[in-house]
């Protein structure tokens, strides 16, 4: 797609009326000198539109004290093209010098820091619009203006810039903090043009900025009138970001593809790791200067049409990751206090990921219910079996987010896992982000982690056993990964199974024989629909006693059109049991018979060739492997339906039951041992052999 200069007609954002977020108090109002605007213009309150005297109001404001001239005729350094005689504002003050004398621009930076980047302009120099874009975002104490500058001699003259007045002393704050963040980033001013927000300079009122009392306003650019959030909202946002980025194949390059065009997953995955990778360079950007952002949302990143890249926004409330006083900061405070804010801001870029990616979560009340689930202390590596039912509940979108985090083993969740994992010091940093298989493309050689193939192994198992049809090269393959999972275990300790079983575990797939009802034409119908088995620990921590439950869902159908009507009374087979978990091990090969020997090597040259022999480096399969041994006590069985059946039927309805359900998940004593554990997924193996593959279940997802 060749790059044109202008954007598409659709490309366009509309304009808004002016949007005033606040009424204009009478003591930091602009004069009517400085607003070339109409004199009644529309404000913006509860989704009505009224006039309001702005001009008017500001004029009386300004008569009735009196007050310098609002700004300066010219800026205070060399960007402009007019000579430059004034000082820019320091925003650390000396010690031996007076808080209302500002430092010369030259002693901020040091040598080869380039000239001042903040410039002070006048009010004469801009053309105010009488209407903002949409897409510009503001709080409730800002009022924003889109103006023009139209002085001859400044560098932006004929371009767009956004005025931002800053009413309250917090919103004050916040655009002292920005002009103090641009210069200590002025040392790389093509990084910070790149992937920040450019603020220009301020406009006030006297000649200190440091005073809280008069207007201030913030001088940024103008990079479109459409946040991110306003781009993913269009019904058409995929062509428009298209044509808007103009992308070709130099520009799908950056991310290791090679073509343009194809499916819609295809290209909107392109398209998330184009957008993905500008952010977390920009962020990365911010965090190698000892700076976290703390403000990444969808409202604060634009998208520049000129430029082509992710903006950051606007860095007012940049913090330091060094404390400020020095006297109760220790070299381990500092880096805690670092590493605190790395994560803050990652975990800000998982929240983004996730809306760009799935849709359905731009949906407010979604959302909310994608956070609550953080909150609650869930482990984000169950965010695929909680976020299930709702992406295939009426989704908008076709699923499109879904096939994209399945993609690739399943890197797409493995990624989003890492960015809003709980504890913060398991949350990946920006630069192992931009190596993660998800962020890039086919033409890249990448070299992936244990721990993520050992993820992609999992997630491959998963969507097979939700394939339901198993044949005979499914089983085979299957049986293979969850064998090698067990090879791979992570946590083949005691203590790491004592930490992770505690929970709900939904079976997926089982090992053994499969028996439907297609051939059979039983009576009843029994539907089997979830299998649950629940780990709660009721003794000591030290040896400690779990109570296991297995929850067999079912439905009893009609027997005339079961195979197209499967509506039915709804059941559950309850079956507990006490359990206790031991140390144990788990023997591949006990004879050591020719047969034997000659299974085992084809057996080790399976596992151990190709792509998994990086992640096992082992030079032969082991005879045996660590599990847990696990030991049943009494057992009780309990049924429940919504009808009422006689004794007959109850025992043809869990005879029928019995036959379709794994006989471990009916006989728990029967299950022996445990084989793999992570945070998501969970193999236990049963008396006669057979592998019970569970993944770890949500319970507000399944209610």
């Amino acid at each position: 797609m060749a790059a044109t200069s202008p954007p598409l007609p659709r490309t366009q954002p509309p304009r808004a009326p002016l949007l005033l977020l606040t009424p204009a108090p009478s003591t930091s109002s602009l004069p009517a000198t400085a607003l070339p605007v109409p004199r009644s213009l529309p404000t913006v309150t509860a989704g009505r539109t009224h006039p309001m005297p702005v001009v008017a109001a500001a004029a009386a404001a300004v008569a009735a004290r009196p007050t310098p001239p609002f700004g300066l005729a010219r800026p205070l350094c060399g960007v402009s093209a007019r000579p430059c005689r004034g000082r820019r504002f320091r925003a650390e003050a000396s010690s031996s010098a007076s808080a209302s004398t500002p430092a010369p621009a030259a002693s901020d930076e040091g040598a080869g820091a380039g000239p001042c980047p903040v410039v002070r302009f006048d009010m004469a120099d801009f053309a105010i619009a009488d209407c903002v874009s949409v897409g510009l975002h503001g709080r409730s104490d800002e009022m924003i203006f889109e103006a023009t500058v139209r002085d001859p001699s400044s560098e932006l003259y004929g371009s767009t810039v956004v005025l931002r007045q800053l009413m309250s002393s917090q919103a004050k704050r916040r655009g002292r903090r920005a002009l103090e963040v641009l210069k200590k980033l002025a040392r790389r001013q093509m990084m910070y043009h790149s992937y920040a927000m450019q603020v220009h300079g301020y406009v006030t009122s006297g000649n200190d900025v440091e005073l809280d009392d008069g207007p201030f306003i913030l001088v940024h650019g103008y990079h479109g009138g459409y946040s991110l959030r306003h781009w993913l909202q269009l019904s058409d946002w995929l062509p428009t970001l298209e044509a808007t980025l103009a992308l070709d194949e130099d520009q799908v390059r950056r991310v290791g593809d090679d073509s343009v065009g194809g499916p819609a997953v295809t290209r909107q995955l392109r398209l998330i790791r184009i957008l993905m990778r500008d952010l977390l360079i920009g962020v990365n950007y911010l965090h190698s200067h000892g700076l976290a952002h703390t403000e990444l949302r969808l409202e604060n990143v634009h998208v520049s049409p000129i430029d082509k890249h992710v903006k950051v926004g606007i860095l007012g409330n940049a913090v330091d990751f060094h404390a400020n006083d020095t006297r109760n900061s220790t070299l381990a405070s500092n880096d805690e206090r670092r590493k605190m804010m790395i994560a803050f801001d990652m975990r800000c870029v998982g929240f983004i990921m996730a809306k760009m990616v799935l849709r359905e979560l731009m949906d407010p009340s979604t959302f909310l219910e994608f956070k609550s689930f953080l909150t609650k202390g869930d482990d984000p590596a169950c965010l695929r079996e909680f976020l299930l039912p709702i992406l295939c509940q009426n989704s908008p979108s076709g699923n499109i987010g879904l096939q994209m985090l399945d993609r690739h083993w399943g890197a797409g969740w493995n990624l989003l896992a890492l960015l809003l994992a709980t504890k913060p010091d398991k949350r990946i940093s920006c630069v192992d982000a931009l190596r993660h298989p998800f962020l890039c493309g086919p033409k890249w050689r990448i070299s992936p982690s244990v721990d993520v193939i050992r993820w992609g192994l999992g997630s491959t198992a998963v969507r097979m056993a939700e394939d339901y049809i198993y044949g005979r090269h499914q089983r085979t393959r299957l049986a293979y990964f969850v064998e090698l999972m067990e090879v791979l275990n992570p946590n083949s300790r005691k203590e790491n199974w004592l930490n992770n079983l505690p929970g709900r575990w939904r079976l997926l797939y089982c090992t053994g024989r499969h028996i439907g009802l297609t051939l059979r034409q039983p009576s009843p119908m029994i539907l089997i629909t979830d299998v649950f088995l629940t780990f709660a620990q009721t003794g000591d921590s030290i040896d400690p006693v779990f109570s296991l439950t297995s929850d067999i869902g079912f439905k009893i159908m009609a027997e005339s059109d079961w195979p197209h009507d499967k509506s039915g009374s709804e059941g559950t087979l309850s079956v507990t049991a006490s359990a206790r978990v031991a140390t144990g091990r788990i023997y591949i090969h006990e004879q050591d018979d020719k047969e034997s020997r000659i299974t085992s090597s084809r057996s080790s040259r399976r596992y151990l060739s190709g792509k998994w022999r990086k992640v096992s480096k082992m030079k032969e399969l082991p005879a045996s492997l660590p599990t847990v041994n696990i030991t049943m006590d009494e057992i009780d069985v309990s049924m429940s339906c919504n009808t009422t059946l006689n004794v007959n039927s109850a025992q043809k309805v869990l005879q029928e039951i019995r036959t379709q359900t794994p006989p471990e998940m009916f006989d728990l004593s029967k299950i022996v041992c445990g084989t793999y554990i992570d945070a998501r997924l969970m193999i236990l193996r049963g008396v006669n052999g057979s592998a019970l593959l569970f993944t770890r279940s949500n319970c507000t997802a399944d209610s």
